[in-house]
């Protein structure tokens, strides 16, 4: 499963060098992710009401160029299922203007029940990911 979502670079996440702080593109990746979950399945507000949590266990950033202020980014997401238990989320972000990769990573989520502890992806993903 694949999307693609678009921000611009807002003051508040630049640096006193004026490049985009490096942990916001962890932030910049939950919105790719949250938008990609909306879109094609429901809101991650929704799953906490029906009693899931989708905590991070892992997580990678590789730096290629920095963004500023005002910049145009383009959000690329693509989620996979490594096992019955897991969702892998990649991420792209790429500056439009100019097409340059900036960054790229991944998470990696597990779903949590209403008791705290792992549960198997719902089937209704997993069909959604898997198609």
């Amino acid at each position: 499963m694949e999307d693609s979502t678009s921000l611009r670079v807002r003051y508040a996440e630049t640096d006193a060098m004026g490049w985009v702080y490096y942990a916001n593109y962890f932030t910049y990746f939950e919105v790719g992710r949250t938008e990609m979950i909306r879109r094609s399945w429901r809101s991650y507000s929704d799953l906490e009401h029906e009693g899931y949590r989708l905590p991070v266990i892992e997580s990678h950033c590789r730096y290629f160029h920095g963004a500023r202020y005002d910049d145009q980014l383009d959000i690329q997401t693509r989620l996979t299922l490594p096992t019955a238990l897991r969702l892998h989320f990649e991420y792209r972000v790429v500056r439009v203007n100019d097409g340059k990769l900036l960054a790229e990573g991944f998470t990696v989520h597990c779903f949590l029940g209403e008791s705290g502890k792992p549960v198997p992806v719902p089937a209704e993903l997993r069909m959604l990911v898997t198609a």
